[in-house]
C-alpha cells in the first residue's frame, strides 16, 4: 500500500462500520476487500502519531497489518490499513468459543513474549517512562502529592530497551486462520514505545480482571468469568515458563509475588484510561492505594 502523511479525503458512504473501541471506530470498504479504515474519536495528532508508529513497527517485522495512508471524512482523521480477511481478536474468539479459552490465552501469551524479546532502536521511539510522565503531568484527577509518588515509582522501575505495545489488551491481539493454522498480529499501536514489559502485562490484567461485567460484555464480548480464566492461563504461560522475558521469573517463580507486582502496574494503566475517557477511574486506582501512594 502507498503510504502518505498527507490526509486523503474519503467518502464514508464507501465504507461499512464494523466495530468501535475507546479511541475510534473501524470500517471495511464496501467494494475493495483489501482496505479497512480506523477513524479516530480524538484529534488529528492521534491518527498521525499512530500511523507513524505503525509504519515503524511494520518495518521492524513485528506482526501488524500493513499501514496505508492518513485520511479524513471532513470531520475526523483516520488511517487505512490492508485488511486481514477473517480476522478475530483473542477476546472475541474466547467469546465465540469459551471452551477454548485456555488455548487462546496461551497463544496470546506466546505472542506477547515474542514481542517482549525484541530490542528496539531507542532513538526511534519514546520510552514508556517518558510517555507516562507526560500523561501523568496532563492528568487532571490525581493530586500533586499522588502525582509525585507515582512519578517516583515510575522512575524506580527497571529500565529496558524492549518493545512495548503500550495498550496490550487481549482485543488488540488478532489472528487470521487458514487450513487450521492461525497467524497472529498486533493492532492499535498508538502507544507503542519501549521499556520494562510489566508496563504492558499490567494492562492485560486490568482488562481481564478489573472491569464491571457489563463493560466486559460490551467491550470484549465475554463474561468476567471467561476473562478471569484467560488471565489465569495467560499469567502461567507468560511468567512461569523458561522463556519469560523478565528476569526473576520462570517455573520456580512465586505467583503471589508476581500478582503483587502486576496489580501495581495495572493501576498505572489508569493514566492511559483516564487520558482516553477524560474521567477518573477509581476501580483501577485501587491497585495503587497502599503501594504507590
Amino acid at each position: 500500500m502507498t503510504t502518505t502523511m498527507n490526509p486523503t479525503r474519503i467518502d464514508l458512504n464507501d465504507y461499512v462500520r464494523t466495530g468501535e473501541g475507546a479511541n475510534g471506530a473501524s470500517y471495511n470498504h464496501k467494494t475493495d476487500p483489501s482496505v479497512m479504515l480506523k477513524l479516530y474519536f480524538r484529534n488529528f495528532e492521534a491518527a498521525a502519531k499512530e500511523l507513524e508508529l505503525a509504519q515503524k513497527v511494520y518495518q521492524m517485522g513485528i506482526p501488524t497489518p500493513e499501514p496505508g495512508d492518513l485520511v479524513t471524512d471532513g470531520e475526523r482523521m483516520g488511517i487505512r490499513f490492508r485488511r486481514l480477511d477473517g480476522k478475530r481478536s483473542y477476546s472475541r474468539a474466547c467469546g465465540d468459543e469459551p471452551e477454548r479459552v485456555d488455548e487462546y490465552a496461551r497463544e496470546f501469551a506466546q505472542l506477547c513474549k515474542r514481542l517482549h524479546h525484541i530490542h528496539v532502536d531507542t532513538t526511534q521511539f519514546e520510552s514508556v517512562k517518558q510517555r507516562l510522565y507526560h500523561i501523568l503531568d496532563a492528568n487532571a484527577f490525581f493530586t500533586p502529592e499522588q502525582k509525585q509518588k507515582i512519578s517516583v515509582f515510575i522512575a524506580a522501575a527497571p529500565d529496558s530497551d524492549i518493545a512495548i505495545h503500550g495498550d496490550l489488551q487481549f482485543s488488540n491481539g488478532i489472528f487470521t486462520e487458514q487450513n487450521g493454522v492461525r497467524t497472529p498480529y498486533f493492532i492499535d499501536l498508538g502507544d507503542f514505545c519501549y521499556g520494562y514489559p510489566m508496563f504492558d502485562v499490567g494492562m492485560v490484567y486490568l482488562c481481564c480482571c478489573l472491569n464491571d461485567e457489563s463493560w466486559t460484555l460490551q467491550q470484549y464480548h465475554i463474561t468476567n468469568a471467561t476473562a478471569a480464566k484467560f488471565w489465569e492461563v495467560f499469567a502461567q504461560e507468560y511468567f512461569l515458563t523458561p522463556d519469560c522475558p523478565m528476569a526473576g521469573f520462570g517455573p520456580e517463580a512465586d505467583m503471589d509475588e508476581i500478582m503483587r507486582q502486576v496489580k501495581i502496574y495495572a493501576g498505572l494503566k489508569t493514566l492511559i484510561i483516564e487520558r482516553d475517557t477524560h474521567c477518573p477511574m477509581p476501580q483501577f486506582r485501587a491497585m495503587l492505594e497502599g503501594t504507590v501512594y
